[in-house]
């Protein structure tokens, strides 16, 4: 257990010191990571309005953090690249998260277009319905990102990777939300400070 702990430990690390420079992009987490708590406690009882939440708030917000605020450009802290950042992500980087999205994405409109989604379903008769069914929709699709890539690292790094990127994974919104509770305040803080280089 203690290797365990400190593989999770140097995942965690990775994670943060690479892909969360951004005080834009932590202030995100910091909403993502509320949203997932509250996913979670709700799950047991309603698991479509989990996962509505999960991914409609919690996922949207986390990941258009990485793709618009990160920085991509070569990064002076850790001493190297983006591209070599993407290359030794461990879970999923821009282009799988791209893949992932597009899946996401395609969801409302397949259960638009197949309202039984290939006989899964009974086609709704209201909209309720229409958001309940794609609520599971999106939980298996989270759930079935979350072991394909932990299946997936198992091949291409080894099982002790693989099972501490998927505890990560559902850890992180405790995490993020212990990790990032103040990067909301001090991005209002660093807002109201700023002027234009004219003003000064």
């Amino acid at each position: 257990m203690t290797g365990f702990r400190e593989h999770l430990r140097e995942q965690r690390w990775d994670d943060h010191r690479y892909y969360h420079h951004s005080l834009i992009n932590q202030s995100l987490h910091f909403i993502s990571a509320a949203t997932f708590l509250v996913s979670y406690v709700i799950v047991w009882k309603d698991p479509a309005l989990a996962a509505l939440l999960a991914w409609g708030v919690a996922m949207t917000t986390r990941q258009s953090g990485h793709f618009f605020f990160e920085p991509r450009g070569y990064d002076t802290v850790n001493d190297c690249t983006h591209e070599y950042k993407e290359e030794v992500k461990v879970g999923y980087n821009l282009a799988r998260k791209v893949v992932l999205m597009g899946l996401w994405a395609l969801c409302p409109l397949a259960l638009m277009v197949q309202p039984s989604f290939f006989g899964v379903f009974a086609p709704h008769a209201s909209p309720a319905e229409y958001f309940n069914h794609l609520g599971l929709m999106w939980l298996v699709l989270g759930l079935g990102g979350l072991v394909f890539r932990v299946v997936q690292l198992f091949i291409v790094r080894d099982v002790e990777t693989g099972l501490v990127w998927g505890a990560k994974i559902l850890t992180d919104p405790f995490n993020d939300f212990v990790l990032y509770h103040r990067s909301p305040a001090r991005l209002v803080k660093h807002c109201l400070a700023w002027r234009p280089a004219g003003l000064r």
